[in-house]
């Protein structure tokens, strides 16, 4: 666990959620998705109804903070139109619940999901699409100032642009299109730097902290003498990571973020072209026949966490925030040693002077995990989707956890 390490008073034990995934009752480009399971967002966790409900867990967790998204699409109709007063009026309340929580809200601006209108205009392929996220950070900031001071304007824009437009796993389901995927990289971040410019333009009572949410992977060759694989994880690298990294926080974009948060959850190995993964149909009985550790989703690959901690706080000079980290099983011990094994990392990141500022466990409810439906098992608080009545209840993990949270200011 996290004891014998000082965290600061400020520093933030969280969880996070995204609207699509748990909130339901939501018109998007996922409202008529069936995923691979059968399952769709239209009732989702039904957080849309019960947010104050799952507020009273989030306290019972004993967290300090929340990273959630705003959904784009309740909010705006076209582009440049006035906020939809009822739709905002709903996520101040939950804004409102949260402070009387003692729970720090970290606001997420785009988390794998549009207005029916930005994708029937070409989505993030059209340069207006960068003007209309802009005009919406600074309504919804204008109206939020009191209440939001973290504000994270993507979330993972390397997977979102992958899945959408080179691996088909994202509406509208684009196979290979490689200056489609470049195109839409370089757009958010065009993006993050116009919506930064645009909150900053508000006088807040705490001086707004903006950043993205980058998804990071560990690349790399199975087998230490293939060639051919090394060439093609260097390849990955580059598109998925440094790329990225580059558009966002290259040149005079750096002067846009005042964070940088990070979503860590593994590595990805190849063999034979192949990554050993589950997410790519690799079963984890085969993986471990091959000594990879794995959850249902990706290789585990603890030791890489301080490594890369300390890499970013090397080249980059910003804050961190552990923007997610979790693991999908059904399997709650190995949750919980997978949760202990990563918080060792943080501890020796932390004691070699990297300044992370805080820990959003992904995910606070079992969700709606976009192509695989609710198979994924990520939540501190499990919801029972074959019930019709979502019943939640605390997991083993989520105990864990609440051991964690009271430890945060030892």
């Amino acid at each position: 666990m996290a004891g014998g390490l000082k965290f600061s008073d400020d520093f933030l034990w969280g969880t996070a959620t995204s609207p699509t995934q748990v909130e339901g009752h939501v018109v998007n480009e996922w409202t008529d998705y069936v995923a691979a399971d059968g399952g769709h967002c239209r009732v989702a966790c039904d957080h849309y109804h019960r947010y104050e409900e799952d507020v009273a867990w989030m306290a019972r967790l004993g967290v300090n903070a929340y990273r959630m998204g705003i959904e784009w699409s309740r909010l705006q109709t076209a582009p440049g139109a006035p906020l939809n007063p009822a739709e905002l009026d709903r996520y101040v309340h939950l804004l409102d619940c949260l402070k009387a929580a003692g729970i720090t809200p970290m606001v997420v601006l785009h988390h794998f999901s549009n207005p029916p209108w930005v994708t029937s205009s070409g989505g993030w392929l059209n340069p207006a699409t960068i003007t209309a996220f802009a005009d919406y950070a600074a309504k919804l900031s204008a109206a939020l100032k009191e209440r939001v001071w973290l504000w994270n304007t993507f979330n993972e824009p390397d997977t979102y642009a992958s899945l959408t437009y080179l691996l088909g796993g994202f509406p509208p389901f684009h196979k290979w299109h490689f200056r489609a995927y470049r195109r839409t990289i370089r757009h958010m971040a065009e993006a993050h730097v116009a919506a930064s410019r645009a909150i900053r333009q508000n006088k807040f009572s705490r001086a707004p902290e903006i950043g993205i949410a980058k998804n990071w992977t560990f690349f790399g060759a199975f087998q230490p003498f293939a060639l051919w694989d090394h060439l093609l994880a260097e390849t990955a690298h580059h598109a998925f990571n440094r790329f990225v990294l580059n558009a966002f926080l290259g040149g005079a974009r750096r002067e846009a973020s005042t964070y940088l948060g990070l979503n860590y959850y593994g590595r990805a190995r190849l063999n034979q072209f192949r990554a050993l993964v589950p997410t790519n149909g690799v079963p984890r009985e085969k993986l471990k026949e091959l000594g990879i550790e794995s959850d249902d989703m990706f290789e585990r690959h603890p030791s890489g966490f301080s490594r890369l901690l300390k890499k970013f706080h090397r080249h980059y000079g910003l804050p961190i925030y552990i923007t997610e980290h979790g693991a999908a099983s059904t399997d709650e011990d190995f949750r919980i040693s997978d949760l202990t094994r990563h918080l060792h990392e943080l501890r020796i990141a932390l004691n070699d002077g990297v300044d992370v500022r805080g820990f959003f466990y992904w995910s606070l409810l079992d969700n709606f995990e976009w192509q695989f439906g609710y198979s994924k098992k990520f939540g501190l608080v499990s919801v029972d989707f074959g019930d019709p009545a979502l019943p939640r209840r605390m997991t083993r993990v989520g105990e864990f956890y609440r051991g964690v949270c009271a430890q945060k200011h030892r």
